[in-house]
């Protein structure tokens, strides 16, 4: 096997035997780096603190993947308007998640003689949609259902996020730390016939 130093240098070819007497004189370890090679090259190293070296670059590596997942969105042939505007918002939602989503037309019976009414749902559907999705997978047919998938473009608009309103609480302070104070009068004098009356508040 062919040994490489700690410090990167190479020490030759020689029998395992040797190569972990080596190791075992500096109080290191023999770690196998490379087994498909001839000859196969191994490293004198702290086999602890490379392990765990590797194993953080792997998770900050992980950290950094993005996980993309396909959502499916149903619709009937027979949709109303308002439950297309629905689902139509739950698409353009993963969408802009990053998500890919799975359009299905599901037919029933006699619905399958008008499949052209499906295809147009999912036409319809991305056509709208064009500012956030790609078309992956174009509408067709499989079975009793018509499957079109849509996949978020990579510079998709950012969602506008509106500032939430004051609570009430805070509104009413606002308002009432705004308003002008006014100043009432300490005495009130009125005129009870000759005579003067004064009264507190």
């Amino acid at each position: 096997m062919r040994v490489i130093d700690e410090d990167g240098s190479q020490l030759g070819i020689m029998p395992p035997a040797q190569a972990l007497m080596i190791a075992e004189e500096k109080g290191l370890d023999l770690v196998e780096i490379a087994a498909t090679a001839t000859p196969p090259v191994c490293r004198i190293m702290n086999s602890g603190k490379f392990f765990y070296q590797q194993a953080k670059r792997d998770s900050e590596a992980r950290k950094h993947q993005r996980h993309i997942q396909v959502k499916e969105v149903k619709f009937r042939p027979k949709i109303d308007e308002h439950d297309f505007q629905f689902k139509r918002r739950n698409t353009e939602r993963f969408l802009l998640e990053g998500n890919k989503v799975k359009s299905t037309v599901i037919f029933r019976g006699r619905e399958m003689a008008h499949n052209e009414i499906g295809r147009r749902i999912l036409e319809r559907l991305a056509s709208e949609l064009t500012e956030v999705a790609l078309i992956e997978v174009a509408p067709r047919q499989e079975g009793m259902t018509m499957v079109q998938i849509l996949a978020p473009k990579k510079e998709a608009p950012a969602k506008v996020v509106k500032p939430k309103k004051a609570a009430s609480g805070e509104a009413k302070a606002a308002k009432v730390a705004k308003a002008p104070k006014v100043a009432k009068p300490k005495k009130v004098v009125a005129a009870v016939g000759a005579e003067k009356v004064e009264s507190g508040e």
